[in-house]
């Protein structure tokens, strides 16, 4: 992902890993992370681990292309949400410990196995052949 000044041709140049912004300092070139199964790449995968990220996590949207991984987290809502979710709970090594789909305006109860949780769009996980017991890997910048 670049910025807007540097997809329009802004000048600037790289410095450890990350793209500076002639223009702007603050604008960072990142790669995109993939949630991947059995070498199999799923989906992009947005990344929520601060608090006010894991907080604001999909409100205020009308979809996701991809999902959105929320670390730490055992329990989530969908209390103001626009769109059902498939939320996997999974353990520190990305296991998947429990799948349910929720309805928006509901709050989950917490898994206590779990470490992160990743939503989806309802009928995701299933599209994606992801199951209970599964691992899942993440390829790409975190």
């Amino acid at each position: 992902m670049t910025c807007a000044r540097v997809r329009d041709g802004a000048r600037g140049r790289r410095r450890g890993g990350r793209f500076i912004c002639a223009a702007r300092r603050a604008c960072v070139e990142a790669l995109v992370p993939w949630l991947v199964h059995d070498g199999k790449v799923l989906a992009t995968l947005e990344v929520a681990s601060s608090a006010p990220g894991r907080m604001k996590g999909l409100l205020g949207r009308d979809g996701i292309d991809g999902a959105l991984l929320l670390d730490p987290a055992r329990s989530i809502h969908t209390v103001r949400m626009r769109f059902p979710i498939d939320v996997a709970y999974v353990d520190r090594d990305l296991v998947v410990v429990r799948i349910v789909t929720m309805q928006p305006n509901r709050v989950g109860v917490p898994v206590l196995k779990a470490r992160s949780v990743i939503e989806a769009e309802a009928g995701a996980f299933g599209r994606w052949g992801i199951g209970v017991g599964d691992r899942l890997e993440i390829k790409g910048s975190q």
